[in-house]
């Protein structure tokens, strides 16, 4: 597909990788309202976009999102109603609700500063790599306000109870090395080595049945909050519900591999897709 451009984002493509560049560097990537409009109307085009095999969010410059633009997000709207309410609705549309719910596997691929607001982004998406040098911080008690929008339940969600409030409390910020040890990331590496391991983890992805991975990940979003009775009925319609709309799935391609053929063993990367 052609893609549009955007004053606040820049959109690349990589062998069925579609990298959204925050690009805003100068502004350490801040969110302001015209980047949430932008963000809003590219996740909205490549949720559908079947080049786009994985979708990776990063930010250019040295920084992935020092949250939102304190100047204007907030100070600019403040007496413009109508634009508050607009911007707002826009910022919660694609940082949660396009974003948790999009059908492809989404990476965050944190290259530096992550602030604030940023955190539902990072939250939302289903893996994040850092550098080991990036730094988070939930700076909000400095300014006066709490973590707010969704943020401050999206960290009580991804992490520790303790963790969440030591930071959330305090302030203080913390490298990725300390991101991938409380669970707020999947791994830290050298920041020289972060695009590479970002793309060898999407390749490794794209070689999975896209429908499974798609169930997998809303199955275990969906049912975190639920009671075991609860699991345990809507795991099995999930199941009934993959293999009537997947045909690979139904025609148990993986099993017949493993059983007949003897050609693929459990746990040591997925079954050959004839499909692939």
């Amino acid at each position: 597909m052609s893609d549009k451009s955007y004053e606040n984002l820049k959109i690349e493509r990589e062998d069925g990788v579609t990298w959204v560049i925050f690009n805003r560097p100068a502004k350490r990537n801040a969110m302001s309202p015209g980047l949430h409009y932008d963000m809003e109307d590219a996740l909205t085009s490549l949720a559908h976009d079947p080049e786009t095999k994985v979708l990776v969010i990063t930010g250019a410059g040295e920084a992935f999102s020092a949250g939102q633009d304190l100047k204007t997000y907030f100070r600019e709207t403040a007496n413009n109603p109508e634009e508050k309410r607009r911007a707002g609705a826009a910022s919660h549309h694609w940082r949660w609700e396009i974003l948790s719910n999009f059908p492809k596997p989404t990476i965050a691929m944190v290259n530096g500063y992550l602030f604030g607001g940023a955190f539902t982004t990072l939250c939302a998406v289903d893996f994040a790599i850092a550098a080991e040098d990036a730094i988070f911080g939930l700076s909000e008690v400095n300014w006066g306000i709490i973590p707010g929008g969704i943020v401050a339940w999206n960290v009580a969600q991804m992490l520790l109870p303790r963790h969440a409030l030591y930071y959330a409390a305090t302030g203080k910020p913390f490298d990725g090395k300390r991101a991938a040890e409380i669970g707020l990331v999947n791994f830290a590496v050298p920041k020289d080595q972060l695009r590479k391991e970002t793309l060898q983890m999407a390749h490794e992805l794209m070689k999975l049945n896209p429908s499974v991975l798609r169930y997998t990940k809303e199955a275990i979003r969906r049912v975190t909050n639920m009671s075991v009775e609860e699991a345990k009925d809507y795991l099995a319609v999930k199941q009934d519900s993959l293999s009537r709309n997947d045909k690979e799935i139904n025609d148990k391609i993986g099993m017949n591999q493993f059983l007949d053929d003897k050609s693929y063993r459990p746990g040591l990367g997925p079954y050959e897709r004839k499909s692939a």
